[in-house]
């Protein structure tokens, strides 16, 4: 089983069905450590209660983010790194050094790029009436998300659709999408 590293700035969201298909040998990964840019970050209590090492890097606590980040991805043996939530750029040095997943809340290529995540993605959805949206699972490169797609799932919308109900919607198939596209990893 390889480990996987989660890397998040807030709640990571799927670190709890991750976690859990982990568990139930559901999923070819370990998930092996935690990371976070924010200090106050939910997940970081999420991984204490699992017993999973997190840590917390920044530049308010270290000179060289990246050094650091891949000296704990070598550290925990983790070749695998999810972003769950992580709300800043990878470098090219991380994203050629380690096989870095990202789930965005649309199908790429189309509302991708610098500010195009969360509620701002499903606002822009909404205001250009589109009638399908989903979510995108791609491998991270130094651009926003630009990287090679590994997979796609998509959802209709209904008529009476709203940047709420669609970010729920896509919550939902993101955990479904993030868990496949895991198994073909492997």
């Amino acid at each position: 089983m390889e480990n996987l590293a989660i890397l998040a700035s807030h709640n990571g969201s799927i670190f709890e069905s991750l976690y859990d298909a982990s568990q139930n040998k559901e999923l070819p990964f370990s998930i092996s450590l935690i990371i976070s840019n924010n200090t106050s970050a939910p997940v970081l209590q999420k991984a204490k209660n699992n017993q999973i090492p997190n840590f917390v890097v920044n530049q308010s606590i270290v000179c060289d983010v990246d050094l650091e980040i891949s000296n704990l991805l070598k550290r925990y043996n983790c070749k695998y790194v999810l972003l769950a939530g992580y709300m800043k750029k990878i470098s090219p040095y991380l994203a050629n050094n380690f096989f870095i997943i990202n789930s965005h809340p649309a199908l790429l290529p189309s509302y991708g790029g610098v500010g195009m995540y969360g509620r701002f993605v499903h606002e822009a959805v909404i205001a250009n009436n589109e009638k399908i949206s989903g979510v995108t699972i791609h491998k991270v490169d130094e651009h926003y998300d630009e990287g090679e797609i590994i997979l796609q799932k998509e959802l209709q919308l209904n008529e009476f659709e709203t940047a709420e109900t669609l970010e729920s919607k896509i919550k939902d198939l993101e955990k479904v999408a993030i868990l496949e596209a895991l198994r073909c990893l492997k």
